[in-house]
This record gives structure tokens, C-alpha cells and sequence, in this order.
């Protein structure tokens, strides 16, 4: 009997999974492809159920700083699990990583995990409410903050693919106290705030936007938005699920200068596992159950595997010599693939933030707004995601998507990678319909 192929793993999953995923943007839809069912993965590559073998920029969008099965992380898990994997009391990996995170961040001094990047907004958006005793939440357009109904409007990341950016079986009241603005308007964010500040209890924002394109903001942006949340007593949450301890050890607070009064982590700090966490000075953080009326619980919560592989991640990242080979990687790859970007036969743009970067496939200069990726952007990306694919790169599968560079992509991955590129880009050279309007 031959061994099952993806395509009956498809079929299997459809039977019994909605769509066959468990999370949408894993059905390839937005690239027009079947979905790519992983065996395994190691350093810079993933391999499929065929045995096909890929460099992968989606890196599991984003915690695997060190690339697939790190040495580090594979120990820490490994040693930790004999104890057991579950306890549903409070151990000693909550501590150390809450520590670490803490070291790190040395504004924070308290943090909760929780399961997920969504939990941990959700977390944050309640504690903000019952701090400010008001109930107004702002937000930005693109801008992915999970899945709970407050912020399941007008989003970044999967919502894109829905009719109207947002989800069925969300009543309007659980929103009518959100206001959304456009990225680049901080117009916008001054109306709001001098038409209902005395009732804003919160801006929420992604400091390093990457849910709709890598949606680099001008230089004081976010100097202002603390400036404005400041002047009408609302609190500034940063998500930084994607950019915590990527684009620095103490995330975007430290790269930008700019002090956040919550913060919600997840990706590197689980190192690959499950987790999430909100983190931030203690007379917030403490109105938190037990001590205050806000509550937050959850049985895996500081689940001890994922403590432990959290804390070898964020040991990494910490690390100056890592972050220094983490830093050397994504400017290989950048140097690699910035030639054949200019020589693509259609609009192609590589826009970085430290160890992530975006192809932005449309017309102009890259945008600092969601929106901007329109039909003739999303065709090219389409069609370069999968020459890419044939030819063993794998990307992001949507074209809001961000991809990721880990200390395992090398300069021979760069050289490989930049080789599939040129290779793709020429198998579109005679298609007019990808070309640059005139």
C-alpha cells in the first residue's frame, strides 16, 4: 500500500476540519494554491508530506527566531516534559519567564500569560477599561489584533479575505464602542480624542503594523500617539504579538523610544508553543484576580512546556551574539534578493524591518495605510508566490502577509533563495498582464 500524499491529507482534513485548517490563511486561498501540509521542518527549510523541500520565509509567521527545531528550544521542552505537561498550578518556568520578559522590558514589572496573541489583547483591552473606568477603544484600519469580537472589525491578517474586513456573528453592540482610524492620520486620532476623549479608556496599535503589508510608519508616530493618549488620560497598548523580541530585546518601546502603558507578547515568547502574555506596570497589572476585580484565568496558562520553551527563545533573543548573526542573516538575504527585486519585470519592493520583511507588489512607493494592496498587486504576488513555490521557496500565502528571516538562513540559503527568485521572475517576464500601469 503506497503512503498517503498531501492531496489525501487535504481530503482527510476537509472531512473532518472546516476548510481542512485550523486557521484560515493555511488554505492558500489568498494565493489561489492547495494548501501545503508540513512533515517536518529544520534550521531554514520545511518539508511536505511529499517530501518536497522549501526554504521558508513563514518561519510559523514569525516565533522561530533560530528557525525550525533550535537546539536550545528542542532541550528545554525535552527536559521539561518528564515533569509533566500540565499542572494547572503555578510553576517555576511562569517565574523565569516572567523575569526574563521583565529584564528585558524593565518598564514592565508584572506580567499574565495567557494561551494566545488574542487572549492577551483581550486581556489588555478589559484591564485599560477598568483603569480608566471608561469604555472607548481605538484602533487602526489593517491593523490585526486576534480574533475577540471588539476588534474583529476592519482588520488586518485573514479578515482581508472576508466581504467587509470584518466577521459574521459579531452583534454591533460588541463593537459600537470601537472607533477605527487610518494609519498615517494622526488628524484622525486628534478628532477622536478631542470629540470623545473624556470617554477613550484606550489607543490600541500594532507599533510595527504587519498584518495588512509591513506598513512602516513615519518617523513621531508613535511619539504622538502617546502625546494625544497622554492629553485626554487614555492609555497606550502596544500589540507587539509579532514585533516583542524580534525587532529588539525590548521590542518596539526600545527600538522607538516610545513607553507604552501595556504591552501584549506572544510568537518568540513561546518559542514556537502556544502562549500570550500582557505585561506592564503593576498598578495595572494588578487589578488583575486574585488582587483586583478584572478577570482573566485560563487552565493552560503558563503551561510549563511552553514556559520552558519560551524562555530558551527569549534567552536567544536576548543574546548578543545571537542577535548579531540574526542581524547579519537578514542582511544577507536583503543584499541577496534586492538586485533581482530590481530587475522584475513588474513592480517589486523589499520593505524591511530588521529580521522581517515584505514584497510589496504594487504600483508607487510602499504604503503606510491598509487598502493599498489592490487587484493588480495581489495577481502579481499570486502568481510570483507560486513560481516561488515551485521552484522550493515558500512565502507568506497572502499578500498582507510578512515573511521572516531566522539565524538559520544563511548565506547559502540567501544565495539559493535569490537564485529561485530570478528563476521565478523569469518564468513571468512575458506576462503583460503583471506589468506596471502606465
Amino acid at each position: 500500500m503506497s503512503a498517503a500524499t498531501s492531496t489525501d491529507w487535504i481530503e482527510r482534513a476537509r472531512r473532518v476540519l472546516p476548510g481542512g485548517v485550523s486557521s484560515p490563511v493555511r488554505s492558500f486561498r489568498g494565493v489561489g494554491e492547495p494548501p501545503l501540509l508540513a512533515a517536518h521542518g529544520d534550521g531554514a527549510h520545511v518539508v511536505d508530506l511529499d517530501g518536497r523541500r522549501y526554504v521558508d520565509f513563514l518561519m510559523s509567521f514569525g516565533p522561530l527566531l533560530g528557525g525550525h527545531a533550535h537546539p536550545r528550544i528542542v532541550d528545554a521542552v525535552a527536559r521539561a516534559l518528564p515533569d509533566g505537561s500540565c499542572f494547572g498550578l503555578t510553576s517555576p518556568g511562569e517565574v523565569r519567564l516572567g523575569e526574563a520578559i521583565v529584564r528585558a522590558m524593565p518598564w514592565c514589572e508584572r506580567v499574565r500569560f495567557v494561551n494566545s496573541g488574542t487572549e492577551a489583547v483581550m486581556t489588555a483591552i478589559r484591564l485599560a477599561r477598568a483603569a480608566t473606568k471608561r469604555t472607548l477603544l481605538l484602533r487602526f484600519e489593517g491593523c490585526y489584533h486576534g480574533h475577540s469580537d471588539a476588534v474583529l472589525v476592519r482588520g488586518g491578517s485573514g479578515l482581508r479575505a472576508l466581504p467587509d474586513a470584518s466577521s459574521a456573528g459579531v452583534p454591533a453592540g460588541r463593537v459600537a464602542d470601537t472607533r477605527i482610524v487610518p494609519l498615517d492620520d494622526l488628524a484622525a486620532v486628534a478628532a477622536v480624542v478631542a470629540r470623545e476623549g473624556r470617554d477613550l479608556a484606550a489607543i490600541l496599535v500594532e507599533p510595527i503594523p504587519a498584518n495588512a503589508g509591513l506598513l512602516l510608519q513615519r518617523d513621531g508616530f508613535l511619539r504622538e500617539l502617546r502625546r494625544l493618549a497622554d492629553s485626554c488620560g487614555a492609555l497606550l497598548l502596544f500589540d507587539e504579538v509579532i514585533s516583542g523580541f524580534r525587532v529588539a530585546p525590548g521590542g518596539a518601546a526600545a527600538k522607538f523610544g516610545v513607553t507604552p502603558d501595556l504591552v501584549t507578547l506572544g510568537k518568540v515568547i513561546g518559542g514556537g508553543l502556544p502562549v500570550g502574555a500582557v505585561a506592564g506596570p503593576a498598578r495595572i497589572l494588578e487589578l488583575l484576580a486574585p488582587l483586583g476585580p478584572v478577570y482573566q484565568a485560563g487552565t493552560l496558562s503558563g503551561n510549563p512546556l511552553a514556559m520552558a520553551a519560551g524562555l530558551a527563545s527569549v534567552e536567544l533573543a536576548c543574546d548578543p551574539a545571537f542577535r548579531a548573526q540574526l542581524t547579519a542573516c537578514a542582511a544577507g538575504i536583503a543584499a541577496a534578493i534586492a538586485p533581482v527585486c530590481a530587475e522584475a519585470p513588474f513592480p517589486l519592493t523589499p520593505v524591511w524591518c530588521e529580521s522581517l520583511f515584505w514584497l510589496w507588489t504594487g504600483d508607487g512607493p510602499p504604503p503606510r495605510r491598509a487598502g493599498a494592496i489592490d487587484a493588480a498587486a495581489t495577481r502579481r504576488y499570486q502568481r510570483l508566490h507560486e513560481r516561488l513555490r515551485a521552484r522550493g521557496v515558500l512565502l507568506a500565502p497572502a499578500a498582507d502577509e510578512v515573511a521572516f528571516v531566522s539565524t538559520a538562513h544563511d548565506a547559502a540559503v540567501a544565495r539559493a533563495a535569490a537564485a529561485a527568485l530570478a528563476a521565478a521572475l523569469d518564468d513571468l517576464r512575458d506576462d503583460p498582464t503583471l506589468r506596471a500601469a502606465s
